[in-house]
């Protein structure tokens, strides 16, 4: 098969790799319909998290079942799934918990810019359709992978509810999906922070109330300014760096909380400051396979479409152009069709 391998910053390729095949017989084999480039995968691409060896890359999918292990029997061959990023038995106490991306079998996906791809724990991570999707819809459904549920568990996390202002830190993907899932969650003000014009424009399609452009001190200033002079009762911080951070924890009232989904890279919370702002603050991966039968259903019944995320569509052998888009601000996510 064909696929997308890492060699070094800036560097993807499109490769021949060997076809998976069922190691386990909790495995399952599927066919991509379509998989895409994400937010994060730009961090080794940029260098700022090390390479090592070239491998293959890419984590969000959706697909038809070619193949599944001795123990698999919720899916079987020819059937359209949904998976998480993070793998999960479905069955272990941290999953009855509600948090199967910290599964104690977990695994996650990291070969899914490819033609087909190998599921670990495919019985308790992949969810069948009833009938293959209209094509239209699987931009959508592919999104629920990872970064709509993603932005749910943002929303989830900073403890958005009816009536409340909430604030969504980054436009990227996650971003905007977690504005999706804010007003989903009965937001009555959100607030979308972005520079970016079609950023903002998608988000006010969303369900963005208002936009901030300001950044930093400025931009806490201009949130408090908004919001009773306190700060929003939910700061969704979607981005993963230390500004993003510190903008989201003082952005956010006493007693309010802060949803963080952004892979950290050089975060550090001082812990004083947090004891004396009141402010909670939860994340982590995403729990995506506890959310995906609900979104499932609304991404089918046409309540949400955050397929909309996916501004440039691509044949899956000209990956390399969607790193490279992605990089440079020209898309906000890179559809990739086998």
């Amino acid at each position: 098969m064909r696929g997308a391998v890492i060699h070094a910053p800036g560097d993807v390729r499109f490769e021949t790799l060997d076809d998976p095949k069922v190691l386990h017989p909790t495995d399952a084999i599927i066919r991509t319909a379509v998989t895409c480039v994400c937010g994060s995968d730009l961090w080794p691409y940029r260098g700022a998290e090390p390479i090592g060896d070239p491998h293959p890359m890419g984590h969000e999918y959706v697909g038809f079942v070619e193949e599944v292990g001795s123990e698999v029997s919720s899916v079987r061959p020819g059937q359209f799934v949904v998976g998480s990023f993070a793998t999960s038995d479905n069955t272990c106490v941290n999953c009855r918990n509600g948090f199967p991306s910290n599964c104690l079998h977990r695994e996650f996906m990291s070969t899914c810019q490819a033609e087909y791809v190998r599921i670990p724990n495919a019985g308790g991570t992949l969810v069948a359709l009833d009938e293959t999707p209209d094509e239209s819809l699987w931009p959508s459904l592919l999104a629920l992978s990872d970064v709509m549920g993603t932005g749910w568990w943002a929303a989830e996390a900073a403890e958005v509810r009816p009536g409340s202002t909430a604030v969504v830190v980054g436009d990227g993907a996650v971003g905007l999906s977690g504005v999706i899932a804010a007003k989903e969650m009965g937001a009555e003000r959100i607030i979308a922070m972005s520079r970016h014009e079609p950023r903002q424009k998608l988000a006010l399609a969303f369900g963005a109330t208002d936009i901030v452009t300001e950044r930093g001190e400025e931009g806490v200033a201009r949130i408090k300014e908004m919001a009773g002079g306190i700060g929003a009762d939910s700061v969704l911080e979607c981005v993963g760096t230390a500004q993003a951070m510190s903008q989201a924890l003082h952005s956010t009232r006493p007693g309010g909380s802060v949803g963080f989904v952004g892979v950290p890279h050089d975060v550090a919370v001082d812990g004083q400051e947090l004891f004396f702002s009141h402010v909670g603050l939860r994340g982590g991966p995403a729990p995506v396979r506890r959310y995906l039968p609900d979104l499932i259903e609304r991404v089918l019944s046409g309540r949400i479409d955050p397929g909309k995320v996916f501004d440039l569509t691509l044949p899956l052998a000209e990956v390399a152009e969607g790193y490279q888009a992605m990089d440079e601000r020209r898309a906000i996510k890179a559809l990739l069709k086998p």
